[in-house]
């Protein structure tokens, strides 16, 4: 029960990375807020966690959604102590100029711009209540990256950077801001990232990158993000917490 008596947002949480985060969060004591676009997934994740879970549909990379959701949250829970920006995109591993501008940017809409609103509808919040925490999901891509997914990798920097940015800047509202750097999970993304089949021979080839030999687990996501929203993290700011199997060394 180490969240017990807290509340939060997880984006993108109908599935993956997200919904494991929710169970995990859940199971510590806190109520969470399932928000994503795919409004059926995240009901049938909500129904799954019982009455401390709600599922709100959200659009991450619109901020008048954002704005509502966290309203909706807030007459729900009446605050928000931890939010995390776990939803994202990417386009298809492939040479860099066969990306169109609209698909690169929904790749920072999604990745990138979804931060700054959720930024800005939480911070007069935290202010009022004395502090919060945000975790954004970032990505070893965004610290090492692999060919073939520059504008992805590019747009992962950005949110590495604006978390440590936003570290420094909300340290004196008292409200902590860290990063995940996942590996590569076998998640939905995951045949965007290869761009290629998922198949043994060709998932063997990104394994062989990763020193601890396996991709990221939901569950790995999902403790890590626990220790960074709990207490016991109280004086944790600013870092990008590589959970990685050795990827990035």
């Amino acid at each position: 029960m180490r969240l017990q008596g807290k509340t939060s947002i997880i984006t993108g949480a109908a599935s993956g990375f997200g919904r494991e985060m929710a169970r995990r969060f859940a199971k510590e004591g806190a109520k969470v807020a399932i928000v994503d676009l795919n409004e059926e997934g995240a009901q049938a994740v909500a129904a799954e966690l019982g009455e401390s879970a709600i599922a709100v549909k959200c659009d991450v990379s619109s901020a008048a959604e954002v704005q509502a959701a966290v309203a909706t949250v807030k007459e729900a829970f009446g605050q928000i102590d931890i939010v995390i920006n776990n939803a994202g995109w990417s386009h298809r591993n492939q040479p860099l100029t066969e990306v169109d501008y609209d698909t690169f940017r929904r790749v920072y809409a999604i990745n990138v711009d979804s931060i700054f609103h959720m930024t800005q509808a939480m911070v007069p919040h935290w202010r009022e209540i004395g502090g919060g925490v945000m975790i954004n999901v970032g990505s070893t891509a965004g610290i090492r990256p692999r060919p073939g997914l520059s504008w992805y990798n590019s747009s992962k920097g950005a949110v590495n950077m604006m978390t440590k940015t936003l570290a420094v800047e909300l340290a004196t509202d008292k409200v902590r801001v860290c990063g995940l750097a996942p590996v590569m999970g076998a998640t939905a993304l995951l045949e965007t990232f290869m761009g290629m089949p998922d198949t043994p021979e060709n998932r063997a080839k990104f394994v062989s990158t990763i020193p601890l030999g396996r991709l990221c687990e939901p569950e790995d996501m999902a403790n890590a993000a626990l220790y960074l929203a709990s207490d016991e993290a109280n004086f944790i700011t600013g870092v990008i917490l590589e959970v990685d199997g050795g990827r990035t060394i």
